[in-house]
């Protein structure tokens, strides 16, 4: 076997067998075939694209590269929920301790910030103590006790995906559907989980821009799992404004503890509601109307919120955040406000660029081993529909004397959009796709 002939054979559009592509991804991680051939094959894939069985096939290869985690000590249905990255996504801190309070265990591995999305474990570690690096044992004992624990990825989790992403990163193939997917499951498929609930953003301020190219990403998603004897469902979310009233690391963990005392954001907190009866429906616990009930009735009676409570003290983290997070949290005392120019409506909003200004305060990070700022970050008042006067405030900016205030100043005026014309206001839920 020649790593030129199945890169011929894939420029010509031709299918592969699961021995070529295993040729090809363990041949790269054990450095006996270099970039130039990898990137040629990844850009063959690039135009001719890989079909389901091509799909599983590849995902299952980059799983295996590396530890598999086998979570059978682990009693019950283990569901795992991944979200695709966004611009104030912390649904995590929320719907965790939801499904949890349900009697269904969550044991999710979780990442960092990078790019303008952020990232659950840099969250949580903002809690003062708060310890995302556990023992597989204490990971274990911690969710056959208290039904939940989040930590950081393992190194050794889908290694070749790591390599290979940052060829694909180098290459200009990123954006294909297969490699996406294959990208996503191989870690999700490596973290053992029974069945998965995928969060598929939508929009300016998400990875597929389109609500067709979210929907083809899914639908090869939940194949992928299927192919694996995994059960998945993927919810699409609106992605082309933030998500809830904060951004930023500290900032959105004081709005997770301010949901889960009944004062969310509607639109966050119909979301958070609907991963978690997902999550339940595919555990087993009942229908999904019936799971939302359960969700709904957790959040509302503050069952989820002792569960989030007993989480953060089951992880060395501060029990006061809870009680008081404004002042356990560090949260900047310093902000700029931006303010709108004139009246009308806000029309429109490029998330991607409200993240890139969260960036450049310091939340966020554009490689792995740059530090982040947990003080910083954004408030918003203004979401698109809603209505506008000049010198308004749209967005309160939490900075640091690190922060490039400047320039998170003129992103976000680039950003928001303001026209005389009225605007509907946005759908978070988008499709359902099993």
């Amino acid at each position: 076997m020649r790593a030129y002939d199945i890169i011929l054979k894939k420029r010509n559009g031709e299918i592969l067998t699961k021995d070529e592509i295993e040729y090809m991804i363990m041949g790269y991680v054990d450095g006996n075939i270099p970039d130039y051939q990898m990137a040629a094959f990844l850009m063959a894939i690039f135009f001719k694209h890989l079909n389901n069985e091509e799909r599983a096939n590849l995902t299952e290869i980059m799983a295996k590269s590396g530890d598999m985690l086998n979570l059978s000590k682990i009693e019950g249905k283990k569901v795992d929920k991944h979200s695709t990255g966004g611009v104030g996504d912390k649904t995590t801190l929320v719907v965790a301790p939801i499904v949890a309070s349900l009697g269904i265990p969550v044991a999710k591995m979780s990442g960092r910030a990078l790019g303008h999305t952020g990232g659950t474990i840099d969250k949580l570690e903002s809690i003062p103590g708060f310890r995302t690096s556990l023992t597989l044992d204490e990971f274990f004992k911690n969710v056959n006790k208290y039904k939940i624990a989040v930590v950081g990825q393992t190194a050794n989790l889908a290694p070749a995906d790591k390599k290979i992403y940052a060829l694909r990163d180098a290459t200009a193939t990123v954006d294909e559907v297969s490699l996406i997917a294959s990208s996503i499951m191989s870690k999700k498929l490596a973290g053992g989980a029974d069945a998965f609930v995928l969060d598929v953003k939508v929009g300016s301020g998400a990875f597929m821009k389109d609500i067709d190219s979210a929907k083809e990403l899914a639908t090869a998603m939940v194949e992928i799992a299927k192919s694996h004897k995994k059960e998945a469902v993927a919810v699409l979310t609106n992605m082309d404004e933030p998500l809830g009233t904060f951004a930023g690391n500290s900032l959105e963990v004081l709005e997770a503890i301010n949901t889960l005392k009944g004062n969310g954001d509607k639109k966050f907190v119909e979301l958070c509601l609907t991963l978690s009866a997902w999550m339940c429906y595919l555990a087993g616990k009942d229908s999904y109307e019936k799971c939302h009930k359960l969700a709904y009735d957790s959040l509302k009676h503050g069952n989820a919120l002792e569960k989030f409570k007993e989480f953060v003290i089951a992880q060395g983290g501060d029990k006061n955040v809870i009680e008081n997070p404004e002042k356990v949290l560090p949260i900047s005392n310093k902000y700029i406000e931006f303010k709108a120019k004139n009246d009308g409506y806000i029309s429109k909003i490029n998330t991607e660029k409200v993240g890139i200004a969260c960036n450049y305060l310091g939340a966020g990070r554009k490689k792995k081993e740059d530090n982040i700022d947990h003080s910083v970050g954004l408030e918003f008042f203004k979401k698109i529909g809603d209505k506008v006067s000049k010198g308004e405030t749209i967005v309160k900016l939490y900075i640091s004397e690190n922060s490039a205030a400047e320039i998170a100043l003129e992103l976000l005026d680039e950003a928001y959009i303001i026209s005389d014309e009225e605007t509907k206001k946005l759908n978070i839920i988008l499709d359902i796709v099993k």
